[in-house]
């Protein structure tokens, strides 16, 4: 498996960002909020976002969405590996202070744990 984040798993279409958040279900582990809907298309397409609100300086959302997409490339495979196909996701981070590379991976993989569990609940 490649650990790698291509421009095919990218979630850039405005309709379908807007789609996602109108109809589609979210799970948290603080300080990460993960919004999901099933979609049409095969892989996965993936959006990270960081509140302007919480973080005035650019320099600060840019450098957390960094964090957030290199923890989601490095633990998609527990996504990966369960045959979880044809999804939108976006990932928020909803804190407040600035996160360590630590603390997003710890928090990736229980927010990726937590949506294996609720989707096979349903």
């Amino acid at each position: 498996m490649k650990f790698t984040y291509n421009k095919t798993e990218k979630l850039k279409n405005e309709k379908a960002i807007g789609k996602l958040f109108t109809e589609g279900q979210s799970i948290s582990a603080y300080p990460l909020r993960l919004v999901y809907l099933k979609n049409e298309t095969i892989g996965l397409k993936v959006g990270v976002s960081v509140s302007k609100r919480n973080f005035k300086k650019a320099v600060d959302r840019i450098m957390i969405k960094r964090l957030l997409r290199e923890n989601y490339r490095l633990n998609k495979n527990m996504l990966i590996d369960n045959n979880i196909y044809g999804y939108s996701f976006m990932i928020l981070y909803i804190g407040k202070e600035k996160p360590d590379f630590k603390l997003l991976n710890t928090k990736m993989k229980a927010l990726f744990s937590k949506f294996k569990v609720h989707i096979s609940n349903i």
